[in-house]
């Protein structure tokens, strides 16, 4: 993860692209990729959206939709400085207080 994060840093650096990396603007492009993921599967069934990756040609679209949406995420801790495994591991300690094992089913409607 460090390489990778070293890795988009040099290769934003390389560009001078560093004064348009805000957290404004890495958010927004966060989000713009993660609804490009979206839009793959936006009128897709259950089913054909658990096949997606047997086509070659869209599995190929949703892994590069995956990068752009880590790449964004990234570059957006590092801007932050949030160490984004830290991050998630908190976030799953909170969860397992607020969702016991046994407890009631969670909405539909929860955030990790």
């Amino acid at each position: 993860m460090a390489a990778l994060r070293r890795r988009l840093g040099d290769f934003a650096a390389a560009r001078d692209w560093q004064p348009y990396h805000t957290p404004k603007n890495l958010a927004a492009a966060l989000s713009v990729e993660a609804s490009e993921l979206v839009e793959i599967f936006q009128w897709l069934t259950p089913e054909e959206s658990a096949r997606v990756m047997a086509d070659p040609k869209t599995a190929a679209r949703v892994e590069d939709e995956v990068a752009d949406v880590l790449a964004y995420l990234l570059q957006f801790c590092d801007v932050l400085e949030i160490d984004p495994l830290a991050a998630l591991a908190a976030k799953i300690d909170r969860n397992e207080q607020r969702f016991p094992i046994g407890g009631s089913e969670p909405s539909c409607r929860h955030s990790m």
